[in-house]
């Protein structure tokens, strides 16, 4: 059956201990798991027969574990009884053909009952559901291949392997393996028209799929959009961003997938990404400078001559104008403020960023930036924290009293070293409350709005960190200098009331 060995034996089946690793035993049917099985005549059925002719033709798989076989469908139907008559099911990958002795094809009604072998077949549009139209063009064929930009999609005609088969990575959710370097094997039993467009995107780069332990984790690549199937039937592939779309196939994979129509031949498909007409191609795009950025002046074209191509040579051109573009899933072009300067309007007076050039008429009108309110709930909070500090700089400054002066409010400190008075040293003190360093308190909704108004504030906080090093080691200085004519007195202290001492002694 489709190349498969179906074999009928005497007595009933083996244990399932008895048999050999690989293979699993299902009533009276053993498989090996990959497509090949034995129907044991003592007290099989012909429904034993029906499974094994549906596991060599791929309409049924088996799973084996401890040597037990689980079926289970793949594709089609599986096979049945209706009314005397047997019911064969193809897979959906390939036709029905089973070879054998001519009197047990009879027993089965699939031959005139002449002796010697014989053979049965049946095409995958032998048989539809009433009202359907089935074209045997419209369903891929196992066997079929499509190179795309030169990475090549296998169609073959059985379910997905075993993890431990892989060779390559599964991708997840999908029915395809593919090598992790653009080239997939899709299967068919089981497999979905989803499956062959991943396919595609993985082999185009509109899609990527990393391979590590075992399985391929999809994503759309920056700037691509994944192929999909439109609600009429139509498909929509993505070229992806690395070069034009090139397909070219063996067998019926073109025709089935409806590539051989007014833009290709049998064999090839080409879609070049040259723009259309009305398309951007060869137009400017400006921005005048965006909060204190560098004004942008961009051609899009081909990436030669300093035109922009892509989204990451977009994105690249307008970083330093503090902007960022992103297209969404719809294919529809983005450009925003960078993240540092959310809470501004592009093209507004006080932001700046005024957009101009032949392209600018494809864009609707900036729009006023959206506040989430849980972020700027945070962000309130910051400030109440932060004002509470101002108030706590500035009653601290205003505590730094001893003796009636105060360094850090202005107070002037003048010491004198000795009896005449001429010996002195003037310590000028300093305003340090909150507005003395330039510190001033911050208003909720407008103060730590972004990260760009959040900046502005640790500038300030940074100069005042700055004066207020600056005056500690004035301040320490001077307490050297202190110190220093204290130790003088104190040593001179000692010395007069030894000598004096000592006079009295005498």
């Amino acid at each position: 059956v489709n190349g498969h060995t179906v074999t009928f034996a005497n007595g009933d089946a083996p244990a399932a201990t008895t048999l050999p690793a690989g293979s699993g035993v299902n009533n009276q049917l053993v498989t090996d798991g990959k497509g090949n099985s034995t129907v044991y005549l003592n007290s099989g059925t012909v429904q034993d027969v029906m499974n094994a002719i549906d596991l060599a033709s791929g309409v049924q798989n088996a799973t084996i574990t401890g040597g037990g076989a689980t079926l289970a469908n793949s594709s089609g139907a599986n096979a049945s009884i209706a009314t005397n008559a047997l019911v064969l099911s193809t897979s959906t990958g390939s036709d029905l053909k089973i070879s054998g002795n001519n009197t047990l094809l009879s027993a089965f009604g699939l031959n005139s009952g002449a002796t010697g072998v014989g053979s049965f077949s049946a095409d995958r549009t032998a048989s539809t559901t009433a009202g359907a139209t089935v074209s045997r063009s419209g369903m891929v064929q196992a066997g079929s291949t499509l190179s795309v930009n030169g990475k090549t999609i296998t169609f073959a005609d059985a379910k997905l392997p075993a993890a431990a088969d892989y060779g390559s990575g599964k991708v997840t959710g999908k029915n395809v393996i593919t090598d992790g370097s653009g080239n997939s094997t899709v299967y068919l039993q089981g497999g979905t028209m989803d499956d062959v467009l991943t396919a595609i995107d993985i082999a185009s780069g509109a899609q990527v799929a990393p391979v590590s332990n075992g399985a391929a984790t999809l994503a759309v690549a920056s700037g691509s959009e994944a192929s999909k199937v439109l609600s009429g039937g139509q498909l929509q592939i993505s070229s992806g961003m690395a070069g034009d779309l090139k397909i070219s196939g063996t067998g019926n994979a073109l025709s089935a997938l409806g590539l051989a129509g007014a833009q290709g031949t049998g064999t090839s498909f080409n879609v070049a990404r040259t723009a259309t007409a009305g398309g951007i191609s060869g137009k400017t795009l400006t921005f005048d400078s965006f909060n204190g950025g560098t004004a942008v002046n961009i051609t899009i074209g081909d990436g030669t001559n300093g035109t922009v191509k892509s989204l990451s040579d977009l994105n690249t051109a307008l970083k330093a104008n503090n902007l960022q573009a992103s297209i969404d899933t719809t294919g529809k072009l983005t450009i925003s403020a960078a993240n540092d300067y959310a809470s501004s309007t592009l093209g507004s007076t006080l932001s700046g960023g005024k957009i101009g050039g032949t392209a600018a008429s494809f864009f609707s009108a900036p729009t006023d930036p959206v506040a989430d309110p849980v972020a700027q709930s945070t962000r309130a909070n910051l400030v109440k924290q932060y004002n509470d500090v101002m108030d706590q700089i500035k009653t601290t400054a205003q505590d730094a009293s001893f003796n009636g002066v105060n360094l850090l409010n202005g107070d002037q400190l003048k010491l004198v070293f000795n009896e005449t008075g001429k010996s002195t040293l003037n310590i000028e003190g300093v305003t340090f409350d909150p507005n003395g360093l330039g510190l001033s308190k911050l208003t909720a909704g407008t103060d730590f709005i972004d990260n760009a108004a959040t900046n502005k504030t640790l500038a300030t906080l940074t100069t005042a960190s700055t004066t207020l090093r600056s005056q500690a080691s004035a301040l320490g200085s001077n307490l050297s200098v202190v110190q220093a004519r204290q130790s003088f007195s104190k040593d001179l202290i000692n010395v007069l009331q030894t000598g004096s001492s000592n006079l009295t002694l005498a």
